[in-house]
C-alpha cells in the first residue's frame, strides 16, 4: 500500500488544526471561568443554567417588592402606634373634662385641644408611603382613603385587606376594619337619656350581665316621683319593640344602685324628676373620628354637668373600643413583619441553591481545567513536532 505525502501532509495538519481548537477552546473556558460559554458547548447544561438564572432573577424581582411592602408596613405599624398615642392623650382628656373642679372655660380649652388632636388622628389615618400608595386604603386605589365632609367622617376606600403569600406582603391595610368600625356604647346595648329630661340623673354605660337573656330590643326606663312628702321615686321599664312592661311594677330607684332586666344592667346616679326616662338600644356601628366628635361637642356644649357625665362616660368605652381595634391592628402589623423576616430569609436559601445549581452546570472545576489546558498543550506540541516530522519526508530532500 502506498500512501501519498499529500495525503499524510493532510492528515497531519488536520490534527494539529484539531489539537489548536481544543487548546484554544480550553484556554477560552479557564479565562472566563466557566465550562459552558455558549449553548454549543453543552445543550442540557446550558438550559439548566438558564433555568436556574430566570428563578434567581424572579427571586430578586420577588425580594425588591417585599422590601417595599415591608417598608410599607413597618411605617403603618409606627402610624398606628403615633394613632393610640392620640387617642390615649384624647382619653385622658375626656377624663379630665369630668374634672368636678373644671368650669365651662376650661373646658372650651380642652375641646380645642382635642380637636388638634383630632386633626392629627384624621392626618394619620389618611398617611402614605414613600410611594405615596395610602397606608390605610384596604383594596382601593384613592390618594385619600378618609374624607371628613361635614357629616362626619367616610372611607372613601375599598374595604378589604389582601392577604399575604408565601412570597409577599400587603401593602396596605384595611382602613374600614381599623377605624370605622367601633361598636357605639358597650358593643352590646347604648344607655341614652331622653331629650326631655329635666332632672340631674346620669347613667353608666351599662354592661351584659346575662347573655342568654338578652333580647336585642329596645326598653325605656320611666321614672315616677311622687308627690308624697318625702317623695318617693320608682321606674318602670316596657320593651318597646313588643309595647309590653318588663316586670315588676313601680321599682324602687336608689341612687347608685344596679338597675337590672332582660340579661342587662346599667347604674343610674343623680336625682331624676318625674317622667324623666332612660332609652336603651342596641349597639349600632360608628367610628374613632365621631366619638371623639361627639366627646368634644359634649365637652364644648353648654350642656348640664349630668348629661355630659353621661356623654363623657359613654366616650371613654367608645375610646377604648376604638383602641382595642387599632391595637389589634398593629399586632397584626407585627406578625407581617416577622413574617417578612421569615419569607426573606427563606428567599435567600432558594437564591443560594439556585446559584449553586447554576455553578454547578456551567463553571468549570480550575484545577480540572489547568490539568486539561496542560495535556492539551501537551497534545498540540507533539502535533507541531508531528507536522515538522512529515514536513521533511519530501522525496526532493534526498535528490542532489
Amino acid at each position: 500500500m502506498r500512501l501519498g505525502t499529500a495525503n499524510t501532509y493532510d492528515t497531519t495538519l488536520g490534527n494539529l488544526m484539531k489539537r489548536q481548537v481544543e487548546l484554544s477552546s480550553q484556554q477560552e473556558k479557564l479565562s472566563s471561568g466557566k465550562k459552558i460559554n455558549r449553548a454549543s458547548d453543552d445543550p442540557t447544561g446550558a438550559a439548566q443554567a438558564e433555568r436556574s438564572l430566570t428563578r434567581n432573577t424572579r427571586i430578586e424581582t420577588e425580594e425588591r417588592a417585599l422590601v417595599l411592602q415591608r417598608n410599607a408596613i413597618t411605617l403603618a405599624e409606627s402610624t398606628l402606634g403615633d394613632t393610640t398615642a392620640l387617642m390615649q392623650s384624647l382619653r385622658e382628656l375626656v377624663v379630665k373634662a369630668n374634672n368636678g373642679a373644671m368650669n365651662s372655660a376650661n373646658r372650651v380649652s380642652l375641646a380645642e385641644e382635642m380637636r388638634s388632636l383630632r386633626d392629627q388622628l384624621f392626618a394619620s389615618a389618611n398617611r402614605a408611603d414613600t410611594n405615596g400608595i395610602p397606608l390605610f386604603g384596604g383594596l382601593g386605589s384613592a390618594s385619600t382613603p378618609f374624607v371628613d365632609p361635614s357629616t362626619g367622617v367616610v372611607f372613601n376606600g375599598i374595604p378589604g385587606q389582601r392577604s399575604s403569600t408565601e412570597v409577599s406582603l400587603p401593602g396596605a391595610m384595611d382602613g374600614q376594619a381599623i377605624f370605622m368600625n367601633v361598636a357605639t356604647g358597650n358593643g352590646t346595648f347604648n344607655v341614652g337619656l331622653g331629650a326631655a329630661n329635666t332632672g340631674t340623673m346620669w347613667a353608666s354605660p351599662g354592661e351584659v350581665v346575662s347573655p342568654a337573656a338578652l333580647t336585642g330590643d329596645n326598653y325605656t326606663v320611666t321614672f315616677t316621683v311622687s308627690a308624697t312628702v318625702p317623695p318617693v321615686t320608682t321606674y318602670d321599664v316596657v320593651d318597646t319593640t313588643t309595647a309590653l312592661p318588663v316586670p315588676p311594677a313601680a321599682r324602687p330607684y336608689v341612687d347608685g344602685q344596679a338597675i337590672s332586666f332582660d340579661g342587662l344592667s346599667f347604674v343610674a346616679h343623680g336625682v331624676p324628676k318625674n317622667g324623666d326616662t332612660v332609652q336603651i338600644t342596641p349597639s349600632t356601628q360608628t367610628n374613632v373620628f365621631e366619638v371623639v366628635d361627639r366627646a368634644i361637642a359634649a365637652i364644648d356644649g353648654a350642656i348640664g354637668d349630668n348629661i355630659m357625665t353621661h356623654a363623657t362616660n359613654r366616650a371613654l368605652v367608645e375610646f377604648d373600643a376604638g383602641m382595642d381595634r387599632i391595637q389589634s391592628a398593629r399586632g397584626q402589623a407585627g406578625d407581617w413583619l416577622n413574617r417578612g423576616d421569615r419569607i426573606s430569609d427563606s428567599q435567600n436559601s432558594r437564591s443560594i441553591q439556585l446559584q449553586s445549581d447554576r455553578s454547578k452546570a456551567e463553571d468549570i472545576d480550575m484545577v480540572q481545567g489547568i490539568s486539561d489546558f496542560q495535556k492539551f498543550q501537551t497534545g498540540y506540541q507533539a502535533a507541531l513536532q508531528s507536522y515538522a516530522s512529515v514536513q521533511r519526508l519530501s522525496l526532493f530532500n534526498f535528490i542532489n
